[in-house]
Formats: C-alpha cells, sequence, structure tokens
C-alpha cells in the first residue's frame, strides 16, 4: 500500500432530497420535481397507449417556493422524482432590520437563518402582528434544501 494519506470530504448525511415514484402515481395535491423544482400538483391528465407504446402523464404544477407555473409530460410508467416536503411551525421571536426573522425550534434554540417571505400578504400581516406584540407561529416548507415561510397563525396566550 501507498504511504499517502486519504483526506475525504464529507457533506451531509447522505439523505437524498428526492426520492423516485411511478409517474403514474403522482396524484392531484401530491408534489413532483419539475426542472429541478420542487412543486405541487395541481392538474394530472393521462393519455391512451398511442402507436409508440407508452401512455403519457401531462403534469401541470406550481412551485412551493416561487408560485409559478410548470408543466411536464412523463411516460407513465417511467419513475419521476418526489421531493421530501417538511412543514415545520415555530414561534416568532424577532423581526431584523436586514430582513431575516428570529424563531423559536421546539427544543428552545433559535433558528435566525430564515428569510421574510417574499409574498407581500404573509409579509404586512407578520409585520403588523408582530408589531402589535401578538404570538405568532409561522409555518416553515422545506424541501431539496430551500426554506420558506408559508404560512402564520396568531396564538393567543393561554
Amino acid at each position: 500500500m501507498s504511504d499517502e494519506e486519504h483526506h475525504f470530504e464529507s457533506s451531509d448525511a447522505g439523505a437524498s432530497k428526492t426520492y423516485p415514484q411511478q409517474a403514474g402515481n403522482i396524484r392531484k395535491g401530491g408534489y413532483i420535481v419539475i426542472k429541478g423544482r420542487p412543486c405541487k400538483v395541481v392538474e394530472v391528465s393521462t393519455s391512451k397507449t398511442g402507436k409508440h407504446g407508452h401512455a403519457k402523464c401531462h403534469f401541470v404544477a406550481i412551485d412551493i417556493f416561487t408560485s409559478k407555473k410548470l408543466e411536464d409530460i412523463v411516460p407513465s410508467s417511467h419513475n419521476c422524482d418526489v421531493p421530501h416536503v417538511n412543514r415545520v411551525d415555530y414561534q416568532l421571536i424577532d423581526i431584523s432590520e436586514d430582513g431575516f426573522v428570529s424563531l423559536l425550534t421546539d427544543n428552545g434554540s433559535t433558528k435566525d437563518d430564515l428569510k421574510l417571505p417574499t409574498d407581500e400578504v404573509l409579509l404586512t400581516q407578520l409585520k403588523s402582528g408582530f408589531e402589535e406584540g401578538k404570538d405568532i407561529v409561522v409555518s416553515v416548507m422545506s424541501a431539496m434544501g430551500e426554506e420558506q415561510m408559508c404560512a402564520l397563525k396568531e396564538v393567543s396566550p393561554k
């Protein structure tokens, strides 16, 4: 064997950001990856098998982070990537001047790496509720290494 030392870089635990699912089994309301973006399926139509074999699934989906409409046509027997989508609730602690929020996690630590939402309605609700001193719980959706606030609710103090 050689005397050289080998250095291996490790970046994550190796958990995949997506999992395969047969195109014919993806339904409206489910999730799919189109053009590398995690999307929520809003419409699915299936064509019959034609002269060249496969039935095709036509997906119309909306990007869960940018709200852009994307479409894809896939043979129904082929596998599509489906993103692992998680939704976690955090309590709002603070809104900083540079456009980030401080959130309280379930285990008592803080999460300070999340930007304010781009959605105008959500942004105004968040800022006005915070200025009024209300207890606000925000829902954060994460998929494929991205995170974004998607909803909020006011919690009445007990």
